[in-house]
């Protein structure tokens, strides 16, 4: 069984997507991008205050379903200029995670009017919910 994450907490889908999805002990996510979930708007002119908005909305999906980034497992990370803002990008994003840090990708893509774009798989056993 599949269960659909929401939350106003975070931009709105803007296609046929869900902002995520909890299969068993785990929570897939859609790609994140620096939109503000009030206004709709992009967030940031360089990738380091495009990341830190990407983060807050994906922490907002975790949150959804009781998790935070302590339980993210795995990163993927669109970057629409990788050579240009990969330093940047990973200093911002290093801030929300301790050791050992999630495994990640780090791609360049052609994203549409945004820096990056991250996704997420967070894992939470039965036990640790509490």
């Amino acid at each position: 069984m599949k269960k659909e994450l929401k939350t106003t907490d975070s931009a709105a889908p803007g296609g046929a997507y869900s902002q995520g999805i909890v299969v068993g002990d785990f929570v897939y996510t859609s790609g994140a991008v620096p939109r503000d979930a009030e206004t709709g708007a992009i967030v940031g002119d360089d990738v380091a205050e495009q990341t830190h908005q990407v983060m807050r909305n994906l922490k907002a999906v975790l949150a959804a379903h009781g998790l935070d980034f302590d339980d993210v497992v795995k990163a993927t990370v669109h970057l629409q200029h990788l050579k240009r803002d990969f330093a940047a990008f990973n200093e911002a994003y290093k801030s929300y995670f301790g050791r050992p840090y999630p495994v990640r990708t780090t791609v360049g893509s052609d994203l549409m009017n945004v820096l990056v774009e991250i996704d997420f798989v967070a894992y939470k056993s039965p036990s640790d919910r509490g």
